[in-house]
């Protein structure tokens, strides 16, 4: 077979992977685009041009920033509190230790779970007076609260369960690392009287950085899509006080029936997570040493 019937044999085989990559991925992200600058059709009313007034109307619309300053937050509380206790979680069942393998398979129990269940176990968690979480409460003395319908404690309650759900996820990774490091650079440690916190600061996590860089991306990336336990447990509420970006499309797009505004917002969060892409290409990425 000569280089040409390689090349070919080659991209038919590239080919089917093609066609689902454009057609569930670029070809949405296009029309979404074009979209944005239309307006929604109403009944026999066509859509037509109406330029940047999609992204105006954005702008001036204060639920819009209320759930981008949301998803800043709930970002901020998810990412580093998932990955530290899954970092924490993957050294300790990487060590020799007693019930080893039923350590693993509980921490990793919260990924597999449909996640429509997970949010009604943490609703009944969350419930007032007679929830799991109250009652352990008023066993000590405090008083019982309404964690989902205070619009202080909603989306902190929202972000427990997202931790709770991806460290297990993000501890695979880091355990898989971890298996990676050869056993004679603990022993060299040991030999030498570094302590554990020493030989995790100055060795582990140095090799661990590519699967941080992975772990970091995915974490960023999950922060600015979650939208089923909001769907579930608080419905955006109170008063938008859990709505992000993602749930706050669906509502316009769905709820509302804002086609044009919600192929805008689409727009929007594509262009988040472009830019966090590019960022761990060019800052992140490049500073990583790879073995």
């Amino acid at each position: 077979m000569n280089a040409t019937n390689r090349q070919i044999q080659a991209y038919l085989l590239l080919l089917p992977a093609f066609i689902l990559l454009v057609g569930f991925t670029h070809f949405p992200a296009v029309a979404s685009l074009i979209d944005s600058f239309m307006s929604t059709p109403r009944g026999s009313r066509p859509s037509v041009f109406v330029g940047l007034e999609n992204y105006q109307v954005m702008i001036e619309d204060p639920v819009f920033w209320q759930a981008m300053r949301n998803n800043f937050w709930f970002a901020v509380m998810t990412i580093p509190a998932s990955m530290g206790i899954s970092i924490a979680m993957a050294i300790w069942v990487n060590d020799k230790i007693m019930g080893r393998q039923f350590l693993r398979m509980s921490y990793f129990l919260p990924t597999v779970m449909p996640m429509i269940a997970v949010a009604n176990i943490w609703i009944f968690f969350y419930t007032p007076d007679y929830g799991l979480i109250n009652q352990v409460l008023q066993a000590f003395g405090f008083p019982s609260q309404n964690f989902l319908g205070n619009p202080s404690l909603a989306l902190v309650s929202i972000t427990v369960v997202a931790i709770w759900k991806e460290a297990g996820f993000f501890m695979i990774f880091y355990l898989a690392a971890l298996q990676t490091i050869s056993p004679s650079y603990r022993e060299a440690a040991q030999i030498e009287g570094a302590s554990k916190w020493y030989f995790f600061w100055k060795v582990q996590w140095p090799l661990l950085m590519p699967t941080t860089v992975f772990v970091l991306v995915n974490a960023l990336i999950n922060a600015f899509r979650m939208v089923d336990h909001i769907f579930v447990m608080t419905n955006g509420g109170p008063n938008n006080a859990s709505s992000l970006l993602l749930f706050y499309l669906y509502e316009v797009g769905f709820k509302y029936w804002d086609q044009g505004y919600a192929s805008a917002l689409t727009i929007v969060l594509l262009a988040i997570l472009a830019v966090i892409g590019l960022m761990q290409f060019f800052l992140l990425d490049k500073r990583t040493h790879y073995r």
